[in-house]
């Protein structure tokens, strides 16, 4: 295929819990120009696609649940889709903070983070990373040292850093460790230190740690989450389906839950180390 024509996919979903944009910032992983509409996701791209049809059917397996999904593969005449999506994304507002693409400007009295959508998950735009940066509005202290496992883009880590903190961050996915580098590099902001792997990668134990992954990850890092607290540590565990809460409640008994936040069918849990 040449630069005259690209493929779309199109994902359709009529499933009544709304997994659209959780399916869109997980797709934005692995894919550049991702559209999302009540029901729907249309991803266009010059390479082969079928990839990330795959790629969702497993995470729709690992999420143990029943999803009505349907997909569609097309090729097509290249237009400018890109100046056509970036046309489709608008900022957005989660407390104190203003999460914007490079192609808007920052907006006056509000704690900017410029970042564009469709370079790993975590754009801002999907309850669970709405739901992460409430609480570190709430929680996170100028000074603070911070875990943010599963950075994704780095949306979460870049937060707390305008907060203050002291901030490493870890994703087992190699291109979400690059794009969240870059997003750093877009915010003039730095890191203390980001690496390629999971939590048991680090022996320090942190003031707030933070993990928004699905349930049954988090359930099985519990005790590797656990390593890295202290006492008075503040803990954040979002991507949790209500399905699933129960899971993560066991797994974390040991401490005192503060808060549980929910937005849609996603379940955030605040939790304290005694």
């Amino acid at each position: 295929m040449g630069k005259d024509s690209y493929y779309e996919l199109t994902i359709t979903t009529n499933t009544k819990e709304n997994f659209v944009e959780f399916l869109a910032d997980f797709i934005a992983n692995i894919s550049n120009g991702v559209e999302i509409s009540d029901n729907r996701i249309v991803v266009r791209s010059e390479q082969d696609v079928s990839n990330i049809r795959d790629a969702v059917d497993t995470l729709i397996k690992s999420l143990g649940v029943k999803i009505d999904i349907d997909y569609k593969i097309e090729e097509k005449r290249n237009i400018d889709w890109v100046e056509s999506y970036k046309a489709s994304i608008a900022p957005i507002e989660v407390g104190k903070f203003y999460i914007y693409p490079s192609w808007h400007e920052p907006k006056d009295g509000k704690i900017n983070i410029k970042l564009d959508p469709a370079l790993a998950f975590g754009s801002g735009h999907h309850a669970t990373t709405k739901l992460c940066l409430m609480a570190i509005e709430r929680y996170v202290k100028s000074g603070d040292t911070l875990l943010d496992i599963g950075c994704g883009s780095g949306i979460l880590g870049l937060a707390s850093r305008k907060l203050g903190a002291i901030v490493d961050l870890c994703d087992t996915d190699p291109i979400a460790v690059d794009s969240c580098e870059k997003n750093f590099i877009l915010n003039r902001e730095e890191y203390n230190a980001l690496w390629e792997g999971s939590v048991n990668m680090t022996q320090k134990r942190y003031s707030v740690v933070i993990a928004n992954i699905i349930a049954d990850v988090l359930k099985f890092i519990a005790k590797d989450i656990d390593r890295t607290l202290k006492s008075g540590s503040i803990l954040i565990l979002s991507g949790i389906l209500d399905k699933k809460e129960d899971i993560v409640r066991d797994s974390y008994s040991n401490l005192k839950l503060l808060e549980r936040n929910q937005e849609d069918e996603w379940v955030t849990l605040i939790y304290k180390k005694n």
